[in-house]
């Protein structure tokens, strides 16, 4: 839209809303968020005890159980979430452009442009899908991450519960140990990706305030509502 005032001529651009994200992304964003937050702090416990139970005559306060029984259930909850959101990005309908972000990973134009965009040298590439291409290898290591953590912490599972679930994946995660060097490197394997999604989420949390500030499309308001603002073509 053009306007011209005092022999100025003032142009302003038009823009629009769009949808980013579903309300199924949404939920299983938060879902997996929470899960995290509970899962790091329970094993930080259960690593090195760090509250102390109130006293108690009776042999009933076992705090350390307590507190293990909320990181499996966690650790579950975000097995199922991790597991739906995979489906998502494979199969879902309303998913197409994070599928479509893939197209940029090979185009070397759009990592300079992203690249220089972050330093503040240029403006943001014109992008296939909703991640740019240091987003999308971002999310792969952090997704690479979590399967790992869920394998590692599979594998801890099962040699403490032995019956159910915990009878029925034995063998598996048995295996799995044994190629990984035994049950010690597998808590260390553990113990250092949680430390890897920490590092994550803090990056994560800059960047995505980075571009809400910079990019001014209401990128942080995408998760809650879902909409962002664009430039009208």
């Amino acid at each position: 839209m053009i306007s011209e005032a005092n022999n100025n001529i003032e142009i302003v651009q038009e823009i629009e809303q769009e949808l980013e994200f579903s309300s199924v992304y949404r939920w299983q964003h938060w879902i997996r968020a929470i899960s995290i937050v509970v899962l790091t702090i329970t094993g930080f416990y259960i690593a090195v005890p760090f509250l102390t139970p109130a006293v108690n005559a009776d042999p009933t306060n076992f705090m350390q159980a307590l507190i293990r029984s909320w990181h499996i259930i966690f650790g579950f909850v975000l097995i199922s979430a991790v597991l739906f959101k995979s489906y998502l990005f494979v199969f879902g309908r309303k998913h197409e452009m994070e599928r479509a972000a893939i197209k940029d990973i090979f185009n070397p134009v759009i990592w300079a442009k992203q690249i220089g965009y972050y330093l503040l040298i240029s403006k943001h590439p014109k992008l296939n899908g909703v991640y740019n291409p240091i987003q999308f290898m971002a999310y792969l290591g952090f997704y690479l991450m979590i399967f790992t953590l869920i394998t590692t912490g599979l594998i801890l599972y099962v040699h403490v519960y032995h019956d159910g679930l915990g009878a029925y994946l034995y063998d598996v995660m048995k295996s799995i140990e044994v190629m990984m060097g035994g049950l010690a490197i597998v808590r260390s394997v553990h113990h250092i990706l949680t430390w890897g999604v920490m590092l994550f989420i803090l990056g994560h949390v800059y960047m995505a305030i980075y571009n809400a500030v910079f990019g001014k499309e209401g990128g942080m308001d995408a998760i809650f509502s879902g909409m962002k603002w664009h430039k009208k073509h």
